[in-house]
């Protein structure tokens, strides 16, 4: 099966793609299931009900997150009603929601998605390498065939670490939460798909989706600013996993890059 990852949708500009090029890149790949991370996708920070019901009319599957998902306290009642949308499995107990779920793809293969968050320079949380193997387990018992893990992190060395424990044990794990798409996409020696970071889909002339100059500000004088989303072209950041439902692991995963030329 073809199953596409969206990397972190930031604002209009990053819904405004989504809606431009998924359409063709899922006809051109012949995708049968689509995860997007939605934490960005209101005005740079969390998710309102109404974005994350019109990115799933899109043809989404499934939305993960993020540290942002509360910035909108809108979402709170909607997360606890619906596992179209996932936070962190990883966060303390007590919280709305839910951090795994279980869809079925057009091809009827049950993937399993798993929403991770990293504890390096992030807000605190569980350990995320144990959760995950709580996870694993209890979405294999609902019979998921293929499982993705989205591990919304900042170290690098936490992500290939997490990797590393679990290869073989899921399709693929994609980083997420830096906005800077890398180059180390690879299939692990156990058959695990991976890379570091799969990117921003959003403004492309921006930092990591900020309006550039007040951005820049910021780092110069060290004085609070509100952080815009940055406007113009947008980039459609994903990648491709191809995975076999009948060993659980995947074969192939490709990243992909598409610029919008005129906003």
């Amino acid at each position: 099966m073809e199953l596409l990852f969206i990397s972190d949708i930031v604002g209009e500009p990053g819904r405004r793609v989504v809606e431009k090029f998924l359409p063709k890149v899922r006809e051109d790949y012949g995708i049968q299931a689509v995860i997007a991370n939605g934490e960005n996708a209101a005005g740079g920070f969390g998710i309102t009900p109404k974005i994350a019901g019109e990115l799933l009319a899109l043809d989404i599957d499934l939305l993960t997150s993020g540290n942002h998902i509360w910035d909108k306290k809108e979402i709170y009642e909607y997360i606890d009603r619906t596992d179209k949308l996932l936070r962190p499995a990883n966060l303390p107990p007590g919280v709305p929601g839910t951090g795994s779920a279980v869809f079925k793809a057009s091809e009827g293969t049950k993937v399993g998605v798993i929403n991770l968050m990293g504890r390096i320079f992030m807000t605190p949380s569980d350990c995320p390498f144990r959760r995950a193997k709580e996870e694993i387990e209890k979405l294999k018992g609902r019979g998921a065939e293929v499982i993705l893990i989205d591990f919304h992190a900042e170290a690098t060395s936490e992500k290939v670490a997490l990797a590393r424990h679990l290869d073989g044990q899921v399709a693929a794990i994609v980083g997420t939460h830096t906005h800077v798409q890398t180059s180390d996409e690879k299939i692990l020696p156990g058959g695990t798909a991976y890379i570091t970071d799969v990117g921003m889909t959003g403004p492309h002339d921006s930092v990591i989706g900020v309006t550039s100059q007040i951005a820049i500000g910021r780092f110069l004088t060290q004085m609070p600013a509100r952080f815009d989303t940055a406007k113009g072209p947008g980039t459609f950041e994903v990648v491709i996993i191809s995975a076999d439902p009948l060993t659980g692991k995947a074969t192939k995963i490709q990243r992909l890059s598409v610029r919008e030329q005129n906003s």
